[in-house]
């Protein structure tokens, strides 16, 4: 029979053979992979360090590269806008670069009628009846009447609709609307907390320049991607438009656009206007439009080019 003193020395004896085993292995092998991990670290602390210096001079050269286009705008945009009535809408994603856009036009000379920012809530899907009812109870006698407004109960595309009426001018041969009731529709939104405007709008515009951003990607994502599309066909409608945005993928209204067989041939889009380079592109696509009543894709995206050919 197996007794306790016969495991002890049995568990002792494997013990010890493990212990003399890594410390025999340990001596052999310490010195040809200590080396080769050294040589492995040392390798990658050289690549890391040539990666970072790769990154300091890509971010340096988009700095010039953006310098250049700065001072290339100043040189060749003034007077290329002169006369030109402009008005800049701008969605709740397209916050960040509207400023460079709005910089660029005035550049060209544009007389920009005014700023409209338009608030998450205008886009927010739970407001749809509360955005039906105000273009009812906006709409005045010089504005898109109500019978003319889209009856198919989508709120955002009504008052897109109505707020295009009042901001763009109208057909040849339309009455024009008044400034009271330009003043009067604006404010009806404004009080609702549906937009904000930087300054008062003074007259209505010939072309608008909605700016917009990335995709949404919460719950309501689809729904709010569907909303600025309404926003741009219903401006669409009524005149002249570029779309100034970021990206070109993932259901943002850029994407949207290009892929929209109709929009894509009236609508001017811009996917990198987020950079000076595309401020500076965005303003020339409104020179095409406006000179010329024609629309393109512009930017880095696929099927897109850098920039409109303006004629001499």
């Amino acid at each position: 029979m197996i007794n306790f003193r016969y495991h002890v020395v049995s568990l002792t004896a494997v013990f010890l053979a493990l212990a003399i085993g890594l410390v025999v292995g340990t001596a052999a092998l310490n010195g040809p992979v200590a080396d080769s991990l050294k040589e492995n670290v040392n390798g990658l602390r050289k690549d890391n360090q040539l990666m970072r210096q790769q990154v300091q001079s890509m971010e340096k050269e988009l700095e010039l590269e953006e310098d250049f286009a700065a001072q290339i705008a100043e040189l060749f945009l003034p007077g290329k806008l002169t006369g030109k009535r402009v008005v800049v809408v701008t969605l709740p994603t397209g916050r960040d670069h509207t400023e460079g856009v709005v910089k660029m036009l005035q550049l060209g000379g544009a007389e920009m009628t005014g700023r409209i920012d338009l608030q998450d809530k205008f886009i927010n899907p739970d407001n749809n009846n509360d955005l039906l009812e105000l273009a009812v109870t906006a709409a005045r006698p010089t504005s898109a009447p109500t019978a003319d407004l889209p009856g198919n109960g989508n709120g955002v595309e009504t008052s897109s609709a109505l707020l295009a009426s009042v901001l763009l001018d109208r057909a040849p041969g339309a009455t024009p609307v008044t400034e009271a009731d330009r003043r009067a529709v604006l404010a009806a939104y404004t009080n609702a907390n549906y937009l904000t405007t930087e300054e008062r709008v003074s007259a209505s515009a010939e072309a608008v320049v909605v700016v917009s951003g990335q995709p949404y990607v919460d719950k309501d994502s689809a729904k709010k991607d569907e909303s600025v599309l309404k926003v741009a066909e219903q401006f669409d409608r009524a005149g002249t438009i570029v779309v100034a945005g970021n990206g070109s993928t993932g259901g943002n209204l850029v994407a949207a656009v290009r892929g929209d067989p109709v929009l894509v041939q009236s609508i001017s889009t811009v996917d990198n206007a987020n950079t000076v380079q595309g401020q500076l592109v965005t303003a020339l696509a409104m020179v095409q439009q406006v000179t010329e009543k024609k629309a393109g894709q512009y930017g880095v995206g696929d099927n897109a080019t850098l920039l409109p050919r303006l004629p001499q």
